[in-house]
């Protein structure tokens, strides 16, 4: 038993004293047991049953989104019909099915993607038509080598606003703090890639003009080139697609697809 205090019977002005005395004591008690019982964790976990039910709504809702981004348009499905998906097709083939199924709210890329027997491959190439996209080059000075630093602080992302970045082996030293941002993105010159030069501007010409640099997906023996858009004449998209194809090598080239930006891939003949 807790001890007890003895009250002084008799003595009413004491007795009062210690009850009031007793209740500030059992009031100061009930407060910290308050306070301790809110700063406490919860002391009990959700039953199997209610995680159970959670999971499979998030189970449910991944399912939804998964049905909502398979949902393709008109055009797209009205594309799909024209397609057959077990036969594989010529390059002039193909190419002239694209035009024919081709939607007409804007001039979509038409795209050339393999898949190859190995990773690692890379290369480049001057097709002989232009793609009808824009190659942004920049060479290398000491303006830009300022403003470039300039925009690192914002996350260390720097201000990206070029493909293909050129320059004079005078300035690989000044290059080399920039590496970490630059070279995961492709974008850090090299010499094997023709983008160090002593002549620069020369080097820009010939990107300006159409040079291309291909390679596989860093982890996956895959690339991906857009040839043209589809607005172009038939004969420049088949040397285009024939020019990439010779130059990334059949003999490489498991499998082979050319489609449009929002259109399905048609099977290429790969004829070694």
């Amino acid at each position: 038993m807790g001890k007890v205090k003895p009250r002084l019977l008799g003595n009413e002005e004491v007795e009062e004293k210690q009850k009031k005395e007793q209740k500030a004591k059992s009031m100061e008690k009930k407060m910290m047991k308050n306070k301790e019982q809110a700063n406490a964790e919860p002391a009990s976990v959700p039953p199997a049953a209610e995680l159970r039910r959670g999971k499979e709504k998030k189970s449910a809702s991944r399912t939804a989104s998964a049905k909502a981004m398979a949902v393709r348009g008109k055009h797209y499905q009205e594309a799909r019909k024209r397609i057959d998906r077990n036969k594989y097709y010529s390059l002039e083939e193909a190419i002239l099915l694209l035009k024919k199924i081709k939607p007409p709210k804007f001039d979509q890329s038409v795209e050339l993607h393999f898949v190859m027997d190995e990773t690692g491959l890379k290369g480049e190439i001057e097709l002989p038509f232009s793609t009808g996209k824009t190659v942004r080059v920049k060479v290398v000075d000491d303006k830009f080598i300022e403003e470039f630093e300039k925009s690192l602080p914002a996350g260390r992302q720097g201000k990206i606003e070029f493909d293909v970045l050129v320059t004079h082996p005078s300035f690989m030293p000044k290059l080399a703090k920039f590496a970490k941002v630059l070279g995961p993105k492709g974008l850090m010159p090299n010499p094997k890639a023709g983008t160090v030069s002593t002549k620069p501007e020369e080097v820009v010409k010939k990107f300006e003009k159409g040079m291309l640099r291909w390679k596989t997906e860093a982890k996956f023996p895959l690339i991906h080139q857009m040839i043209g858009k589809i607005s172009f004449e038939e004969k420049k998209l088949i040397a285009n697609a024939e020019k990439f194809i010779e130059a990334v090598g059949k003999t490489h080239i498991k499998n082979a697809f050319i489609k449009t930006t929002m259109s399905p891939s048609i099977k290429l003949e790969m004829l070694k």
